[in-house]
């Protein structure tokens, strides 16, 4: 199973969260470089907060991108580096996937002791 290191450094709320449920193919096929690209340059996007991401060896996963705004979250979806990641998503990379987005307008934690 593959992750990213850490949670993401949310503030109070509200703010969105980009919830991004996938299947992969078989392979890699420059997946993982490309996905080290795209965290990259959304944390480079005005209004991007962070990112949590998990992969079963199974090939299904979850990514959570947090945004300021929903226009935030619109601009990182037409990003030209963006959309060309995504066609080669739809072609490559995914069997099947789902996005959602959500206001997170309550938002409490349990910090490690």
């Amino acid at each position: 199973m593959s992750t990213l290191p850490t949670f993401a450094n949310t503030p109070e709320p509200p703010y969105y969260a980009v919830v991004f449920s996938s299947q992969r193919t078989d392979g890699d096929n420059g997946y993982s470089q490309m996905a080290a690209r795209m965290v990259e340059l959304a944390a480079r996007q005005p209004g991007f907060i962070g990112v949590e991401s998990v992969r079963g060896d199974d090939g299904f996963g979850i990514t959570v991108s947090y945004w300021k705004s929903a226009e935030a979250i619109t601009a990182w979806k037409a990003d030209v580096e963006h959309l060309a990641a995504q066609e080669v998503g739809k072609r490559a990379w995914y069997e099947h996937y789902e996005l959602r987005i959500a206001k997170v307008e309550r938002a409490y934690a349990k910090s490690p002791t």
